[in-house]
Order: structure tokens, then C-alpha cells, then sequence
């Protein structure tokens, strides 16, 4: 089944990190295909910015998102660039602290930043609590497979931290998703 999965927030994010460890897990630990694309830009530094993932279990002959069905956003100008012509079918995941509109879809809001910011007392881990609750939530990949792909892409000496940033966005990817208003 083939998913298309766009990532956005504000340059220093690590949103183009997030992508590419989604995009590993499913490659590398998960035997599927992935493409993963990004854009590069003045958004790069502060500006929103934007990664994308195509996972399938065929070959993916058009490497591009054209019609995301998976959302994770974490930051309110990345929501208003890259997520709010989301489609009704859609799911989105929102950094509750960092991005104030609700889209036309299914969402679910994660605290992605408050709690790496309180919980874990680092704040540059909060992509990494977001895809925790990106693979709670909808199952894209395995947990094992992200947890494997954090490790192999995290800095060395930050394993621990990752690994505890990855568990608490399994909680958050738990909670109650909303229905579109």
C-alpha cells in the first residue's frame, strides 16, 4: 500500500532528519520501498521547510507526493505552506504548541516541543517525538524499524536521548484523534 507522507516545520527542525530516518526504517528494517525528497531553499534557516516520504511494498515508479494521506507538521507557517489543502481523507499530525489552525481532516494534536522540552530537557529531539507518534498513530512503519533507523542516524552519544524521544512520542501517538469541524 503505497503512503505519502509530508513533513513540515521551520528550518532547524530537523524535519529533513525526520524524513530521511522514516524513509530508512521502511527500506532497511521494514523490507519496503521508499523515495524521500526535500526542499531546499531560504526556508532552510528559520522559514518553513519541507521533507516528503513515499513508502510502498512495490517499486515506486513516480518518486514525487502528489496527494499526501500522512501529515506531520510542526510549525504553524509549515501548516499554513504545506498542510492546510490537506485532503479529507487525510491525517494529520500537529505540534500542539507550535501550530495554532486545525485542518478539514482527521488530526491529532502532539506536544512534540513542550514535552522535549520539559520532559526530555532537549528541545532539538522534538522530531524524533513526533515520529514516535507518527508510527503510534498509523502504523507506517514498524517500531522496530524506526527505532533501528534512529540509531543508525542519530549522532553518536545521543542514542539514549533519541531512543527516550522516540518512546514518549509512542504515548503521545496514543492519544484521541479529532475529527475534522
Amino acid at each position: 500500500m503505497r503512503r505519502e507522507v509530508r513533513l513540515s516545520g521551520f528550518g532547524g527542525q530537523g524535519i529533513m532528519l525526520a524524513a530521511v530516518i522514516l524513509g530508512r526504517a521502511a527500506v532497511m528494517y521494514d523490507g519496503k520501498y521508499a523515495v524521500q525528497t526535500q526542499v531546499y531553499g531560504p526556508e532552510a534557516r528559520g522559514g518553513a521547510s519541507m521533507a516528503a516520504v513515499v513508502i510502498d511494498d512495490a517499486p515506486i515508479l513516480y518518486p514525487k507526493v502528489t496527494s499526501p494521506d500522512l501529515y506531520v507538521i510542526m510549525s504553524q507557517e509549515g501548516f499554513e505552506k504545506y498542510g492546510s489543502g490537506a485532503r479529507p481523507d487525510a491525517m494529520l499530525l500537529l505540534d500542539r504548541g507550535l501550530v495554532h489552525s486545525r485542518p478539514a481532516c482527521r488530526y491529532l494534536e502532539v506536544p512534540a516541543t513542550d514535552d522535549a522540552r520539559s520532559v526530555l530537557k532537549k528541545v532539538i529531539v522534538a522530531n524524533i517525538v513526533m515520529l514516535g507518534a507518527l508510527v503510534t498513530a498509523t502504523g507506517v512503519v514498524s517500531r522496530e524499524a524506526i527505532e533501528k533507523a534512529v540509531l543508525d542516524q542519530v549522532p553518536k552519544g545521543t542514542e539514549d536521548l533519541n531512543l527516550r524521544a522516540l518512546r514518549q512520542g509512542y504515548a503521545l501517538g496514543e492519544g484521541a484523534i479529532h475529527e475534522a469541524a
